[in-house]
């Protein structure tokens, strides 16, 4: 299998925007929570492509299919990558990998201190490889959230940081 990476297009429209609904999905399959992305999953993508911080977006490519998606936000001295996803039978073969490191290069070429990547904290499968990818070093800030509704899903036990134990 070849797959090469390069500039996203108008014309990856549709593909990538199928591809947002894919990762909405699998985040409403995580969280067990049908209303995440909201009536239109894709929407999400659409919002995406407005964010003033985007400084590109690339698509992974095999015989002649977009196969994957991911972009790069400039926040002044660092980049943050965003997405990567990659479409539901192309998963395991090492296309985030790939994809994951154009937006280094990018990064590296803007002269950024640091890139970072937030997956959801539930998407362990997202987490493991990000850290195979070589995201090792707990970022400058960690989201802890306090409920002040009832949830429309259940938090689960298991993670430890600093001695504390936390829901995700």
């Amino acid at each position: 299998m070849t797959v090469a990476v390069r500039d996203y297009s108008p014309k990856d429209y549709e593909v990538c925007r199928h591809l947002w609904v894919e990762l909405t999905l699998h985040h409403r399959e995580i969280y067990g929570d049908p209303t995440i992305g909201g009536d239109d999953p894709g929407s999400g993508f659409d919002a995406y492509l407005e964010v003033p911080e985007r400084v590109g977006s690339w698509v992974a490519v095999s015989d002649s299919h977009v196969v994957g998606l991911t972009g790069l936000f400039d926040h002044g001295f660092s980049g943050e990558v965003e997405p990567v996803v990659v479409a539901g039978g192309w998963r395991h073969q090492g296309i985030g990998r790939v994809l994951i490191e154009r937006v280094v290069a990018e990064a590296c070429g803007r002269g950024f201190e640091y890139l970072a990547i937030r997956p959801v904290a539930r998407n362990v499968a997202a987490i493991q490889n990000f850290y195979a990818a070589g995201f090792r070093t707990l970022g400058g800030h960690i989201d802890l959230t306090m409920d002040l509704k009832e949830r429309r899903h259940r938090w689960l036990d298991g993670v430890n940081l600093h001695g504390r134990d936390f829901h995700y």
